[in-house]
């Protein structure tokens, strides 16, 4: 993949991975998948392959992303689900033609349809969305607490409380300004005496 692109950020979770091709959303935003080749490596990379993506379907897949984004906000604050975003979400999950199938080591993936490839691959991503924000699976939909980022992720961790949507970033970030900050308190009350 070429270095001009920023890294994928890639969770557990397909349909908040998704999402989190947009990161930043509430500072300067970075796009990850700013070209429909782009968007092809991250569906390759999330176990979707596709062969190939147009600019057409990189538009359908950026109104998924950012429905299953309001959806999944909606819902981690315990808000009602927008009938707009619910809408988009359902019509991707009933065009899809994904079929899950069964591997030799007993792992599941997902064939997509030669013809048809980006939007069955949307498809599964759409119905990912749905068990996660219908509360099927185990495990809550929070939001991220960097000011910069709220990212909804979903927390698999035993006491449900993580805050960051990636330790790695948005968590790393934070204990590092939390850290200068106390290291400038500690120099300017050691200067003051």
């Amino acid at each position: 993949m070429p270095s001009e692109f920023p890294d994928f950020r890639l969770g557990n979770v397909l349909a908040t991975s998704f999402t989190g091709t947009l990161s930043e959303r509430h500072g300067d935003s970075v796009e990850r998948i700013p070209t429909p080749q782009r968007l092809a490596d991250w569906l390759a990379v999330s176990g979707l392959p596709v062969g190939s993506c147009t600019a057409a379907q990189l538009e359908l897949a950026r109104e998924l992303r950012e429905s299953i984004h309001v959806a999944a906000t909606a819902a981690a604050i315990a808000d009602d689900l927008p009938a707009p975003a619910v809408q988009v979400i359902n019509d991707f999950s009933a065009r899809g033609r994904a079929a899950a199938i069964l591997t030799p080591e007993g792992e599941r993936r997902w064939r997509l349809n030669a013809a048809s490839g980006v939007e069955d691959a949307l498809g599964v991503i759409a119905a990912d969305a749905i068990s996660i924000i219908a509360g099927e699976r185990d495990g809550k939909l929070a939001l991220c607490a960097s000011p910069t980022c709220r990212a909804a992720f979903f927390d698999t961790s035993r006491s449900r409380t993580r805050k960051w949507c990636d330790m790695n970033t948005c968590g790393n970030r934070q204990k590092k300004a939390r850290y200068h900050a106390n290291q400038r308190r500690s120099s300017a009350s050691a200067g003051s005496r």
